[in-house]
């Protein structure tokens, strides 16, 4: 008999995730429905919620803090389209991080016309400091969460990228333990798959040597643990051999704070705050026990060197000069904000031809460069079927939807492009895919996005199966972050 809540009408204006347009469950989802179909809705999804807060499972901080909202219905990508994914994020990160390179070096991708000079110029994460070309930072992005997203044709796009201080993989490890759990599975793991168990691990092995991570369900944990300690072995070449590796943070302040104590944790490393550390000439010290850092997992919200005012912020004083000797390894970077500068993303199709010379494996959004009179024209036309977005925002901050605004914020975003169009670009909007989500006790559509994780070690670039599903949970909402009141699902990857 089929339990309450289990009738679902896939919308027809986006490409529903687990349903085909008739109403007949995608292949991929199978396994998930029938651990479904055990559980009354209702009640799944309160026992989710109840876990989540006794985990204190939290996003934000202070009086904005609030429970991370998780749903129960996970979404399963098979491993074929999962593969290809990986592919193309690989290709992605490996572009941008040249980038970061070549923005603070050579320019040469200014010189080939490959994107303006003023992007680069005008850069708000541009460091000065680095482009003494003594300062090695190799590679600068070790960690990229990007946003990708699926069209109303089925089609995967990358829509942002996110490769200062990536955040949601601890919120990711907690969707596939908490919702694992409550479904009744083992481990943490997708249920079974398509071969014996053994046949599974020798594949996931083999995938391992080849520098993936294996397609069958593995334990998100060990996966997590081994992708950021492989990111972090890398050592500078000066380094004390006895230095030691932590992980900063603002402290409670910070609206991630839940995931740096995690993080630190699960790698069992020193969580510190700036407070905690001191500079002694070239090298980065604890300030209790003297010892060298040597590598910096830098979480705080101060992101640069140096204020626009060309004086050091705190971060700055600490870790410039240990740079400059080229005695301490940040990650990600400094300077790594030139990659995910909105304004950028509109030209990183061309960069992958340019610095691989290899066609995009991903594409992008369809991107308006304001800066550029032509784009600026055909925007000003359709702002209302555009998307505007500040080149330098973050969290869905000053994001504007023309099919949804007011007619008085179309004519001040109009003005505002009129006034400083570099400072804007517009892409076009993209119908997100949705999945079903327990709203009430049943299921109903909601728009989903995908934030996976990708680690490159300056070699080669992995991927954690499935990192975070978002989902926006008021209907028809656009908006996943969980800033504005989105939530998070576990997501499989499946053989």
């Amino acid at each position: 008999m089929q339990r309450p809540g289990f009738t679902y009408r896939p919308p027809g204006d986006a490409f529903d995730e687990m349903y085909e347009p008739a109403g007949v469950p995608r292949g991929s989802h199978a396994e998930a429905l029938r651990a479904l179909g055990e559980h009354d809705l209702a009640e799944l999804g309160e026992r989710v919620r109840l876990a989540t807060r006794s985990r204190g499972v939290v996003f934000g901080a202070g009086a904005a803090q609030r429970e991370f909202l998780l749903d129960p219905v996970p979404r399963v990508f098979a491993g074929e389209e999962w593969a290809a994914l990986e592919r193309g994020l690989a290709q992605r990160v490996r572009a941008l991080d040249a980038f970061c390179a070549d923005a603070h070096g050579e320019r040469r991708a200014i010189a080939a016309g490959v994107l303006p000079a003023r992007i680069v110029s005008g850069a708000p994460f541009l460091e000065r400091d680095l482009l003494d070309a003594r300062i090695a930072q190799e590679p600068w992005i070790a960690i990229a969460g990007l946003d990708v997203v699926r069209n109303a044709e089925g089609e995967l796009l990358v829509l942002e990228d996110n490769v200062r201080t990536p955040s949601g993989m601890a919120y990711a490890l907690a969707a596939r333990e908490i919702v694992m759990g409550e479904l009744g599975l083992a481990r943490g793991e997708p249920p079974r798959v398509a071969e014996p168990r053994a046949g599974a691990q020798r594949r996931a092995g083999a995938q391992r040597r080849e520098g993936g991570v294996g397609e069958g369900p593995i334990e998100l944990g060990s996966a997590l643990r081994e992708l950021l300690r492989g990111v972090l072995a890398r050592r500078p070449a000066l380094d004390d051999p006895d230095g030691v590796t932590v992980l900063l943070s603002d402290g409670p302040g910070n609206s991630a704070f839940y995931e740096h104590r995690l993080l630190a944790r699960l790698l069992e490393l020193p969580l510190v705050a700036p407070r905690d550390l001191v500079r002694r000439g070239e090298r980065l010290c604890l300030r209790a026990g003297g010892r060298t850092v040597s590598v910096l997992y830098r979480r705080t919200d101060e992101e640069r060197l140096r204020l626009p005012d060309g004086s050091l912020t705190p971060i700055g004083e600490l870790a410039l000069e240990p740079l400059r000797a080229g005695r301490l390894r940040v990650l990600n970077g400094f300077g790594t904000g030139v990659a995910d500068d909105k304004l950028v993303y509109a030209y990183v199709e061309r960069m992958i031809e340019f610095y691989l010379g290899e066609q995009p494996a991903i594409g992008s959004v369809a991107t308006f460069d304001l800066g550029v009179e032509e784009d600026r024209e055909q925007a000003l036309q359709r702002l209302e079927e555009l998307v505007l977005k500040p080149r330098d925002g973050h969290g869905g901050a000053g994001v504007l939807i023309g099919a949804r605004a007011e007619r008085g914020e179309l004519a001040q975003a109009r003005r505002a492009i009129e006034r400083h169009p570099s400072r804007w670009l517009a892409q076009e909007l993209v119908m997100l895919s949705t999945h079903p989500t327990v709203i009430d006790g049943a299921l109903a559509p909601r728009h989903v996005d995908l934030r996976p994780f990708v680690f490159y070690d300056g070699e080669s670039a992995r991927t954690l199966p499935g990192g975070l599903t978002r989902v926006a949970l008021e209907e028809a909402s656009l908006l996943v972050n969980s800033s504005r009141r989105g939530g998070g699902k576990d997501t499989w990857v499946l053989p």
